[in-house]
Protein backbone atom coordinates (compact mmCIF):
# COMPACT_ATOMS: atom_id res chain seq x y z
CA UNK A 1 0.00 0.00 0.00
CA UNK A 2 1.28 3.45 -0.75
CA UNK A 3 2.23 5.89 1.96
CA UNK A 4 0.19 9.06 2.46
CA UNK A 5 1.48 11.93 0.37
CA UNK A 6 3.04 9.76 -2.33
CA UNK A 7 0.13 9.75 -4.75
CA UNK A 8 0.46 10.02 -8.49
CA UNK A 9 -2.08 11.89 -10.58
CA UNK A 10 -2.22 12.83 -14.23
CA UNK A 11 -5.11 14.10 -16.32
CA UNK A 12 -4.86 13.22 -19.99
CA UNK A 13 -6.13 16.34 -21.74
CA UNK A 14 -6.25 16.91 -25.50
CA UNK A 15 -3.52 19.23 -26.79
CA UNK A 16 -4.17 22.82 -27.88
CA UNK A 17 -4.02 21.76 -31.55
CA UNK A 18 -7.16 19.65 -31.08
CA UNK A 19 -9.03 22.62 -29.63
CA UNK A 20 -7.87 24.78 -32.54
CA UNK A 21 -9.08 22.16 -35.03
CA UNK A 22 -12.42 22.04 -33.20
CA UNK A 23 -12.69 25.83 -33.47
CA UNK A 24 -11.97 25.54 -37.19
CA UNK A 25 -14.74 22.95 -37.49
CA UNK A 26 -17.18 25.24 -35.70
CA UNK A 27 -16.20 28.07 -38.03
CA UNK A 28 -16.80 25.79 -41.02
CA UNK A 29 -20.27 24.90 -39.71
CA UNK A 30 -21.03 28.58 -39.23
CA UNK A 31 -19.82 29.41 -42.75
CA UNK A 32 -21.86 26.61 -44.35
CA UNK A 33 -25.00 27.92 -42.68
CA UNK A 34 -24.35 31.64 -43.07
CA UNK A 35 -24.15 31.44 -46.87
CA UNK A 36 -27.44 29.55 -47.15
CA UNK A 37 -29.60 30.63 -44.20
CA UNK A 38 -30.32 33.72 -42.10
CA UNK A 39 -27.58 34.79 -39.70
CA UNK A 40 -29.60 33.72 -36.66
CA UNK A 41 -29.80 30.13 -37.96
CA UNK A 42 -26.06 30.16 -38.67
CA UNK A 43 -25.41 31.43 -35.14
CA UNK A 44 -27.54 28.69 -33.60
CA UNK A 45 -25.85 26.01 -35.74
CA UNK A 46 -22.42 27.29 -34.72
CA UNK A 47 -23.44 27.38 -31.07
CA UNK A 48 -24.72 23.78 -31.23
CA UNK A 49 -21.50 22.70 -32.97
CA UNK A 50 -19.37 24.54 -30.39
CA UNK A 51 -21.21 23.04 -27.42
CA UNK A 52 -21.15 19.54 -28.91
CA UNK A 53 -17.49 19.68 -29.89
CA UNK A 54 -16.41 21.31 -26.65
CA UNK A 55 -18.34 18.81 -24.55
CA UNK A 56 -16.91 15.90 -26.52
CA UNK A 57 -13.32 17.10 -26.19
CA UNK A 58 -13.73 17.93 -22.51
CA UNK A 59 -15.21 14.50 -21.72
CA UNK A 60 -12.60 12.69 -23.80
CA UNK A 61 -9.89 14.73 -22.14
CA UNK A 62 -11.03 14.38 -18.56
CA UNK A 63 -9.62 10.89 -18.07
CA UNK A 64 -7.50 10.57 -14.95
CA UNK A 65 -4.61 8.22 -14.23
CA UNK A 66 -3.87 8.12 -10.51
CA UNK A 67 -3.00 6.05 -7.50
CA UNK A 68 -4.54 6.07 -4.06
CA UNK A 69 -4.83 3.76 -1.07
CA UNK A 70 -6.91 1.32 -3.16
CA UNK A 71 -4.51 0.95 -6.07
CA UNK A 72 -3.99 2.15 -9.63
CA UNK A 73 -6.89 4.02 -11.21
CA UNK A 74 -7.11 4.43 -14.97
CA UNK A 75 -10.34 6.20 -15.83
CA UNK A 76 -13.08 4.36 -13.91
CA UNK A 77 -11.14 1.09 -13.60
CA UNK A 78 -9.18 0.20 -10.45
CA UNK A 79 -6.35 -2.32 -10.15
CA UNK A 80 -5.84 -3.09 -6.43
CA UNK A 81 -2.27 -2.88 -5.13
CA UNK A 82 -2.07 -6.60 -4.40
CA UNK A 83 -2.66 -7.29 -8.12
CA UNK A 84 -0.23 -4.70 -9.55
CA UNK A 85 2.55 -6.69 -11.19
CA UNK A 86 5.64 -5.65 -13.11
CA UNK A 87 5.58 -2.33 -14.94
CA UNK A 88 7.12 -1.56 -18.31
CA UNK A 89 7.45 1.88 -19.90
CA UNK A 90 6.44 1.80 -23.57
CA UNK A 91 7.77 4.27 -26.09
CA UNK A 92 5.96 4.86 -29.40
CA UNK A 93 7.52 1.83 -31.12
CA UNK A 94 6.94 -0.56 -28.22
CA UNK A 95 3.37 0.72 -27.83
CA UNK A 96 2.71 0.14 -31.53
CA UNK A 97 4.02 -3.42 -31.22
CA UNK A 98 2.09 -4.08 -27.98
CA UNK A 99 -1.14 -2.96 -29.62
CA UNK A 100 -0.33 -4.79 -32.86
CA UNK A 101 1.49 -8.07 -33.33
CA UNK A 102 2.00 -8.67 -29.59
CA UNK A 103 -1.55 -7.70 -28.59
CA UNK A 104 -3.72 -9.75 -26.28
CA UNK A 105 -7.43 -9.15 -26.80
CA UNK A 106 -8.06 -9.63 -23.08
CA UNK A 107 -5.88 -6.65 -22.10
CA UNK A 108 -7.40 -3.57 -20.47
CA UNK A 109 -6.62 -0.48 -22.53
CA UNK A 110 -6.86 3.19 -21.63
CA UNK A 111 -5.42 4.91 -24.68
CA UNK A 112 -5.29 8.46 -25.91
CA UNK A 113 -3.87 9.01 -29.38
CA UNK A 114 -2.28 12.32 -28.42
CA UNK A 115 -0.06 10.62 -25.80
CA UNK A 116 2.93 9.05 -27.50
CA UNK A 117 3.95 6.94 -24.51
CA UNK A 118 2.32 4.42 -22.21
CA UNK A 119 2.98 1.96 -19.44
CA UNK A 120 2.19 -1.73 -19.44
CA UNK A 121 1.19 -3.04 -16.01
CA UNK A 122 1.01 -6.81 -15.51
CA UNK A 123 -2.05 -8.03 -13.61
CA UNK A 124 -0.86 -10.36 -10.85
CA UNK A 125 -4.12 -12.22 -10.21
CA UNK A 126 -4.65 -15.81 -11.34
CA UNK A 127 -8.46 -15.37 -11.25
CA UNK A 128 -8.45 -12.31 -13.51
CA UNK A 129 -8.45 -13.12 -17.24
CA UNK A 130 -6.90 -9.71 -17.98
CA UNK A 131 -3.16 -10.28 -18.47
CA UNK A 132 -2.11 -6.62 -18.37
CA UNK A 133 -3.19 -3.01 -18.59
CA UNK A 134 -1.84 -0.55 -21.16
CA UNK A 135 -2.30 3.03 -20.01
CA UNK A 136 -1.47 6.15 -22.01
CA UNK A 137 0.66 8.67 -20.15
CA UNK A 138 2.88 11.64 -20.82
CA UNK A 139 5.04 10.79 -17.79
CA UNK A 140 5.71 7.08 -18.24
CA UNK A 141 8.98 6.91 -16.29
CA UNK A 142 7.46 8.73 -13.32
CA UNK A 143 4.34 6.55 -13.26
CA UNK A 144 6.35 3.33 -13.58
CA UNK A 145 8.72 4.36 -10.79
CA UNK A 146 5.79 5.29 -8.55
CA UNK A 147 4.03 1.98 -9.21
CA UNK A 148 7.18 -0.04 -8.55
CA UNK A 149 7.89 1.82 -5.28
CA UNK A 150 4.29 1.53 -4.08
CA UNK A 151 4.08 -2.12 -5.06
CA UNK A 152 7.20 -2.99 -3.06
CA UNK A 153 5.72 -1.44 0.11
CA UNK A 154 3.14 -4.25 0.48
Amino acid sequence: MEKPGTRYEEVLRPPLSWWLMAAGGVAAVWWCFVVATPASVAGIAALVAAVGTGTGLARYGSVRVSTDEHGLRAGRAVLPWQHVGSVEVLGPEQLHRTLGVDADARAHLLLRSYCRGAVKVAVDDARDPTPYWVISTRRGEELALHLERSRVQD
